[in-house]
């Protein structure tokens, strides 16, 4: 079964998620690493844009029908191997060297919106699909990394507000407050316009990674050091 797929628009990458709700398990995130290897290895590419072909969302998250199945079937060290495959996930969307734009055609809840968050940009639809972290009401709190993640892409006080009430949102609140660079009208100018953005640039390579591993050090360094301390006893539900 494709989970994920990509082609190319002239010098853009457009990575889709073809699941239906793109839920994250293992089989997703080996997917979506290869992808990224693959992508990396085509020099005329200067930027990526990931979509869904899904209507109605973008990415809900982890997978939990699978991770609970997993847990009530003692498959931990499995659970331990996913958690650790997410986080490689998101530092590679993190650090490859060329900007990568979220084109929310969808909705985007708990670690769906984390991995949108990972981003360098993002656009929204106007007139459909909710952005959320939904971990205050399913009793799962952030890992520091994810915590590190989603700072970068909210103003300290919306993220407060969106961590500890679990709120939806829309894309027209997100672009006033800077969360998205733009709510297009539907879904055709979502993908359209992240595209267009896409295309502007034309970055050496090089630089661009550089500048990315400065700006996100202290993510990188956060994932690497203080996520194993809940991982390794499961410590992620409360």
């Amino acid at each position: 079964m494709t989970v994920v797929e990509w082609k190319k628009e002239e010098t853009v990458a457009v990575i889709t998620m073809t699941h239906g709700e793109n839920r994250h398990n293992p089989v997703f995130v080996e997917a979506i690493l290869k992808v990224f290897d693959e992508i990396e290895q085509d020099p005329s590419v200067t930027s990526v844009v990931i979509t869904s072909n899904d209507p109605k969302n973008w990415s809900q998250g982890i997978d939990l029908t699978w991770i609970m199945s997993a847990y009530g079937e003692k498959r931990l060290q499995e659970i331990k191997d996913f958690m650790y495959g997410l986080n490689r996930m998101f530092k590679r969307i993190l650090l490859i060297p060329m900007p990568v734009i979220a084109a929310i055609n969808g909705h985007a809840f708990g670690d769906g919106a984390i991995m949108a968050c990972c981003c360098d940009f993002r656009f929204m639809r106007a007139d459909r699909g909710f952005f959320c972290f939904p971990e205050i009401d399913i009793s799962i709190p952030f890992l520091p990394g994810m915590l590190a993640i989603v700072k970068k892409a909210f103003p300290y006080y919306k993220l407060e507000e969106a961590a500890f009430s679990g709120k939806r949102y829309g894309g027209a609140e997100l672009e006033a407050h800077h969360v998205v660079v733009k709510a297009c009208a539907d879904s055709e100018a979502l993908l359209a316009e992240s595209i267009a953005f896409g295309k502007t640039f034309n970055k050496k390579r090089t630089i661009y990674g550089e500048m990315k591993k400065r700006f996100h050090k202290e993510i990188i360094r956060t994932i690497d050091t203080e996520d194993a301390a809940f991982i390794e006893p499961l410590a992620l539900m409360m």
